[in-house]
C-alpha cells in the first residue's frame, strides 16, 4: 500500500514509517524538516501542514501525525492544519485514516491550546470515521500519553519532575515511539471493522491525570 505520514522526521512519526516500510509498504513522508530516513521506499516532502502546497499522491492510506506543543500555533498546525491535510486526502477514498491525538484531549491536563486541539482532532475524527464509510474506508485515533520522544526530553532528564511523572503512572513507565507506531499499524493494515473510536495509550495515567512539566 501507499501510505502518507505527517511528521515523519522524528518521533512517533518516524518510528511509523520505519514500521511500514520494514512491513513492504511505501511511504510518503511530509515534514517542514529535511528527511531523516534513507530507504528506496520513502518518499519525503518538505511541506507545512498548516499553509503551502501539499504534495498530489494519492494515499492508501492517511496517518495524521505532525503536530506542535506550546507553540503559540497548536490550533493552527495541530487541528486546521490536520483538517486541511485530510480534506485533501479524502478525495482519493483512503482505506483508513489514521490521528495520533494525545491523551489530554480525554484529561485536559496539559497546555491549554495543545488540549483543545487534541480534542479538536479526536471530534473530527468520529466525523471522518461517517464520511470514510460510505467506501468502507476507517478513521481511528490514537492518543498517547508520555511517549519517549525528544519533546519531552525537557521531564525526562528531569529527576524530581520524573519522578511524580511516575508517580502518576500506575505502570511506572512510558510508550516508546516504536510501541506506538504498533498501534498505528495495526488500525492502518489490520483493522477492518473498528472505526469513529480513540485509544488512550498512556500506562494507566488517565486514572491519577496531573500534568507534570
Amino acid at each position: 500500500m501507499k501510505i502518507l505520514i505527517t511528521g515523519t522526521s522524528k518521533g512517533i512519526g518516524k518510528a511509523t514509517a520505519e514500521k511500514f516500510l520494514a512491513m513492504g509498504h511505501e511511504v510518503l513522508g511530509v515534514d517542514v524538516l529535511p528527511a531523516s530516513l534513507a530507504h528506496p521506499n520513502y518518499r519525503h516532502f518538505t511541506a507545512d501542514i498548516a499553509e503551502g502546497p501539499l504534495p498530489d499522491v494519492a494515499p492508501d492510506v492517511l496517518i495524521n501525525n505532525a503536530g506542535v506543543q506550546d507553540s503559540g500555533k497548536d490550533i493552527d498546525v495541530n487541528l486546521k492544519g490536520t483538517i486541511r491535510v485530510t480534506e485533501k486526502y479524502l478525495t482519493y477514498m483512503p482505506k483508513s485514516v489514521v490521528f495520533i491525538a494525545s491523551a489530554s484531549a480525554t484529561t485536559g491536563a496539559e497546555f491549554p491550546a495543545y488540549a483543545a486541539s487534541k480534542g479538536g482532532m479526536v471530534s473530527y475524527m468520529k466525523n471522518v470515521a461517517l464520511r470514510a464509510a460510505a467506501w468502507g474506508g476507517t478513521a481511528n485515533s490514537i492518543s498517547p500519553g508520555g511517549v519517549t520522544t525528544e519533546l519531552n526530553r525537557p521531564v525526562m532528564e528531569d529527576p524530581e519532575k520524573w519522578a511524580q511523572i511516575m508517580d502518576e503512572t500506575p505502570l511506572k513507565k512510558w510508550a516508546t515511539p516504536d510501541e506506538i507506531a504498533e498501534w498505528v499499524y495495526f488500525l492502518a493494515a489490520v483493522n477492518r471493522s473498528m472505526t469513529a473510536q480513540d485509544l488512550l495509550i498512556d500506562n494507566g495515567e488517565a486514572a491519577r491525570a496531573k500534568f507534570v512539566w
